[in-house]
């Protein structure tokens, strides 16, 4: 298999970069122009910070895995699964702002359904994008190493680091959406305070007792 040069890693951290842009602008329209803004610039940080988490930790656990994967190899599989998975988002930035052009704005009364709504059909276009971008990279493995067994294991290993960085990086920069009564801001002030998966502990508990 011929190695992409960095010519090509330039080509997909680009693509990355532009089209998460574009899908997290129109994420963040609903709430202000501002959430907009910071949102499109959020989410390819988000991205690169992902790709290059999962690249260092994924290149160690492909050693103790027993595989010859180098982190360079591990950093281009990573990058171009997120090219892909960009792309993707891009390609659901026209039927988001639809979506938000059609449900009521922040200042109408029944603003908590948009919100909700629209907090729908973003982990909805993700959890896609996610799937087929990690169907690619599964096929990327394959051609990496030297039998499926072995890129099961590399494949599981890398997706559980993905959830758990990707997670609670997303945690810290949240929000991403706003919610109709929170302020437009960057960051939180308690950007740094409790994590991803305690939130949905303490949410499900809300829920179910």
């Amino acid at each position: 298999m011929r190695k992409p040069g960095n010519g090509f890693l330039f080509s997909c951290l680009i693509i990355a970069i532009i089209c998460s842009s574009i899908y997290g602008m129109s994420v963040g329209i609903w709430r202000a122009p501002l959430q907009s803004l910071y949102v499109g610039i959020k989410f390819p940080l988000l991205i690169v910070s992902v790709t290059a988490g999962n690249a260092l930790i994924n290149s160690m656990l492909a050693k103790l895995l027993g595989t010859r994967l180098t982190f360079k190899e591990s950093f281009i599989a990573v990058l171009m699964s997120f090219s892909i998975a960009s792309v993707i988002l891009a390609s659901f930035a026209p039927l988001m702002l639809c979506l938000i052009w059609n449900s009521p704005a922040v200042s109408d009364p029944d603003c908590t359904t948009s919100h909700h709504g629209i907090l729908l059909f973003n982990v909805l276009s993700i959890a896609f994008a996610g799937v087929v971008s990690n169907l690619h990279l599964y096929k990327l493995i394959l051609c990496l190493t030297e039998s499926k067994s072995e890129s099961r294991q590399i494949i599981f290993s890398w997706l559980a680091v993905n959830l758990l960085l990707g997670s609670q990086l997303s945690w810290i920069m949240r929000p991403f959406i706003g919610g109709p009564k929170g302020a437009v801001e960057f960051l939180r002030e308690n950007a740094l305070d409790g994590n991803f998966f305690e939130a949905v502990f303490h949410s499900a508990k809300d829920l179910f007792f």
